[in-house]
């Protein structure tokens, strides 16, 4: 759980920047999009073995070039 304490003279938009920052380095809004809804087993691994595709493909495009 990111935490962030208000130091002394910072504004309130300076402190919720800093908890915002704090939140994606600690990946909690991907976590919370992932667990939205249930993914039956079989429909996670065909999601696995498509993004293990693009980014093979991804990688054999940069070696192209």
């Amino acid at each position: 759980m990111p935490v962030v304490k208000i130091k002394e003279n910072e504004s309130f938009e300076q402190a919720l920047r800093r908890f915002k920052k704090t939140c994606e380095k600690a990946g909690i809004l991907t976590e919370l999009r992932r667990r939205e809804y249930y993914d039956k087993p079989s429909i996670r691994k065909k999601k696995k073995a498509a993004a293990a595709r693009k980014r093979a493909l991804k990688k054999m495009r940069r070696m192209s070039n």
